[in-house]
């Protein structure tokens, strides 16, 4: 497996949230959760903060001015182009091991560096990681990227799209079971949501899942139909780099089958890059119809997507 090495240069936590991290000499990494002491700890998948210590250099170097911390991040490294390592890859430092799960983030405030210099780096190059197992960091100490194997399990997420699912008013079933059955298939759940059928939020959703967190498939249940809150397919169409029209034909002319009010249904499927996001309908019973139908020949697109299968032609 492909490894890169570099340098831990510092370490930084803060002990509430709103107020900058400062330097500390080391930390104790806590399976799980994140740092020892550190506000922005917890169970999820933004526990550890990394940037790379050349990006600040190069920022300061336009007169960024920015002191360890700055940027909020809890180890800056040298030699380790942070922004450039895929989501999964694995981190080494000591007895310690990290996970990358989210390149960048969005940025709701800009912090005092944007407010003095018009540029904040962190968005843009600073990653996110969950602790893998436990340890113990020091400056100096050699930290080891070790890049994902191309035969790691596929990565997914799940969002429901329904204005009573999520004003609480309504049970949601279609998206657990998208995911149960996503699960079974060997699939890494990395996310499940329900969100109201806006489309600004939809979008912003399925780019921050396909770009930041870097998942190979994204499926989405409910708002396909021809109600005028049915807005998930004008959403999906709006992130798309590529359509892949096949597997929502399929879904059609399965469902055909057993319903012909399944010609109403509006769903698509199209790739943001080199995730596939693949709309269902609302009903716990059209999922697993759907997924009857698509979910054993999805793998392989996915891979020929990232480059890790090859051609689709059979013997």
């Amino acid at each position: 497996m492909t490894q890169i090495k570099g340098i831990i240069k510092a370490l930084c936590i803060s002990e509430a949230r709103g107020t900058e991290k400062h330097e500390v000499e080391k930390v104790k990494l806590i399976k799980n959760f994140g740092l020892e002491n550190d506000a922005h700890g917890g169970n999820w998948h933004r526990q550890v903060s990394l940037l790379s210590y050349d990006r600040v250099e190069e920022f300061n170097a336009k007169g960024g001015k920015a002191a360890v911390g700055a940027f909020g991040e809890n180890i800056l490294a040298a030699e380790i182009d942070f922004p450039s390592l895929p989501v999964g890859t694995l981190l080494f430092a000591g007895d310690a091991v990290l996970k990358i799960t989210q390149i960048g983030k969005e940025c709701h405030s800009h912090c005092q560096i944007f407010q003095r210099v018009g540029d904040c780096i962190m968005p843009r190059e600073g990653v996110f990681a969950t602790v893998e197992q436990e340890g113990i960091l020091q400056a100096g100490m050699e930290m080891t990227a070790q890049l994902p194997s191309a035969d790691d399990p596929l990565r997914a997420a799940v969002i429901t799209l329904s204005d009573k699912g999520a004003a609480g008013t309504r049970v949601d079933t279609s998206g657990p079971t998208a995911a149960k059955l996503l699960s079974e298939a060997g699939y890494e759940i990395v996310e499940q949501m329900l969100l109201p059928d806006m489309q600004g939020k939809i979008e912003r959703e399925l780019k921050r899942l396909a770009d930041s967190r870097q998942v190979d498939l994204i499926i989405t249940t409910g708002g396909t139909g021809m109600a005028p809150r049915d807005v998930t397919p004008e959403a999906t169409m709006a992130v798309a780099t590529r359509l892949v029209p096949g597997i929502a034909e399929a879904i059609r002319a399965g469902s055909m089958q057993i319903t012909q009010r399944a010609m109403l249904s509006r769903g698509v499927a199209v790739l943001r890059n080199r995730t596939l996001i693949v709309n269902l309908p609302g009903s716990k019973k059209a999922v697993e119809e759907a997924l009857a139908i698509v979910l054993p020949e999805l793998e392989h697109g996915i891979r020929l997507a990232k480059g890790t299968d090859g051609e689709c032609g059979r013997q």
